[in-house]
């Protein structure tokens, strides 16, 4: 079978990122930042102190465990996390990046991956210890910023061996956990460093969980490959308050930030409350990723925050997912890029461009691997939808302890080792678009429909539906096939639910000429979400077919 070359540098696959740390052993300068709100204050470590700490974290972990031991890291989002995630690195172990345990849901959540991964060591801060004991009883138990000692330097490792799990968000399927070896960390963070220019002056600032692929890698280990210094907050404290992202932005130089589409939106209603002096011309780049990126959310950014010096190329659309680490496309230097299709072409799998359809934001140009559009096995040309599907240095092994090996070595133009995604997608111009998600694709009575697309014209009938609090799907029951639309409506809506419904359904039918099945409208925060916030689909068709069985 043939081999495909890699783009990224063998001496950069042969590197571990623990390496790339302890390389700078005795930088003096600031690494990490945590800023906590809730006290009004910022804590800093610099890459020396850093590395000294994590020292004795892998010392302890080498007394307690065995190489390729799971280690779970249940921490806050504060300097205690990269702390755990890489003393356990150091020391041989496998990672799993998880949260610290709080609400019923999100423990409940926990046993389930626990379980999974059968995590023989947790490693948590004095601040969680108290509920991670609650979680469960682990056969070891670190408290690793209770630790002391000379501590011990870090194992070799080959590029092969499992570095950490990234477990799913589980917006389709249950969580699982990808494995992610050595090399695809190395890999991801110079194909994201490539792509979005990250350097030794760089600032990685941002609020994504480190437990969400995202957040680990462009808040931690990028920080740590590229040299460059990170700066963050818990995700709590920008949702409570998304004012202290564009504060946190404007405060400091050169900065590469990422979130989701729905956080720039949050972040243009609460310009104001950002105050005076907002001066965001420091922002190199701002990427838009982990869920469909909007064209009036790129829009609407940009006529906000331009006067305050945000410039239009800074704002990069992109795309990635946890079996491929985290990195695929990305805009490029010259930012958003778009196109408007001919709506029931593109429900076909067809890219027709008009001047009046369905307007698409482009995710860039793949970097550092190869992207393909399938179907039925067969490479389409540009212009044609299919299943995309990736080979690179970045894409995981596999699942843990699970027989999905084929998703990850498919064959390809006698190619093996091929990522089959999921997610539906095409090439345009030579940038590469996603359509949804194959698993959700609603089809009624031939026809294909993408439920984000019906969701975004839901959520855009009335006022008094949430946006981005909207789920759509497919049902086929003896009536036929159908399509339900779930979503929540505002605190005040509830005294006029029927005109809420009303608007969604003609909305619906005068954009797509469907005729839902049902409108369903629930209160706030009834949606089923997956750890990342995204609305996970799959549960609320779920729990809306229990209710109607």
């Amino acid at each position: 079978m043939t081999a495909l070359p890699s783009d990224v540098p063998e001496e950069v696959l042969r590197t571990s990122i623990v390496d790339r740390l302890f390389a700078r052993a005795d930088d003096p300068r600031p690494l990490f930042t945590h800023q906590d709100h809730g006290n009004g204050v910022e804590h800093t470590v610099t890459w020396a102190d850093f590395v000294s700490r994590v020292r004795q974290v892998a010392g302890e972990l080498r007394r307690v465990a065995e190489p390729g031991d799971r280690a779970a890291v249940l921490t806050g989002q504060d300097l205690n996390y990269p702390l755990a995630f890489f003393g356990a690195l150091a020391a041989g172990l496998v990672a799993v990046p998880l949260m610290a345990p709080g609400s019923h849901a999100q423990r409940s959540r926990l046993a389930g991956v626990l379980a999974d991964c059968g995590a023989r060591v947790w490693l948590t801060s004095s601040a969680a210890a108290a509920k991670t004991r609650e979680a469960g009883t682990p056969e070891r138990l670190v408290v690793v910023d209770e630790l002391s000692g000379p501590g011990a330097d870090p194992l070799p490792v080959a590029p092969e061996s499992p570095a950490y799990l990234q477990y799913t968000s589980g917006s389709t399927r249950e969580p699982a956990g990808a494995v992610i070896p050595h090399r695809a960390i190395a890999a991801a963070c110079w194909q994201a460093g490539r792509a979005y220019a990250v350097d030794e002056g760089t600032t990685c600032a941002g609020w994504i969980p480190f437990f969400h692929d995202m957040g680990l890698i462009q808040l931690l280990c990028l920080p740590v490959f590229a040299g460059a210094r990170s700066v963050f907050m818990a995700p709590a404290e920008f949702v409570h308050r998304p004012a202290r992202w564009l504060r946190q932005l404007a405060d400091h130089p050169s900065v590469f930030t990422a979130a989701p589409n729905f956080a720039f939106d949050l972040a243009a209603d609460a310009a104001a409350q950002a105050g005076d002096g907002l001066d965001l011309s420091g922002v190199r780049v701002a990427l838009n990723g982990s869920e469909p990126i909007r064209p009036g959310t790129v829009a609407r950014f940009q006529e906000v925050f331009g006067p305050l010096g945000f410039r239009p190329e800074a704002h990069r659309p992109s795309y990635g997912l946890a079996e491929a680490t985290v990195y695929v496309a990305s805009a490029d230097a010259e930012g958003p890029r778009g196109a408007t299709f001919d709506r029931e072409a593109l429900a076909q799998g067809k890219a027709i461009e008009v001047p009046d359809g369905v307007e698409l934001v482009s995710v860039g140009r793949p970097l550092g691997q190869r992207v393909r559009i399938v179907r039925d096995g067969v490479a389409r040309p540009e212009g044609l939808a299919g299943e995309i599907w990736i080979h690179g240095p970045n894409v995981a092994t596999g699942y843990w302890g699970r027989g999905d090996a084929d998703a990850f070595d498919a064959e390809l133009d006698g190619v093996g080792g091929w990522l089959r995604t999921g997610d539906l997608g095409l090439f345009h111009r030579g940038d590469l678009y996603i359509t949804g998600r194959l698993k959700d694709l609603i089809v009624i009575d031939g026809r294909n429909f993408h439920p984000q697309d019906i969701e975004a014209v839901a959520g855009a009938a009335h006022p008094d539906v949430r946006r981005d609090r909207v789920a759509a799907f497919g049902v086929t029951d003896e009536k036929g096939e159908g399509a339900v639309v779930v979503a929540e409506w505002a605190k005040d809506a509830a005294g006029h639910r029927k005109e809420v419904t009303r608007a969604v359904l003609q909305a619906v039918s005068r954009e797509y000429d469907l005729t839902l099945r049902s409108v369903r409208l629930v209160a706030p925060g009834e949606l089923p979400r997956t750890s990342s916030g995204k609305i996970a689909r799959s549960a609320t068709k779920s729990r809306y077919s229990r209710a109607d069985g």
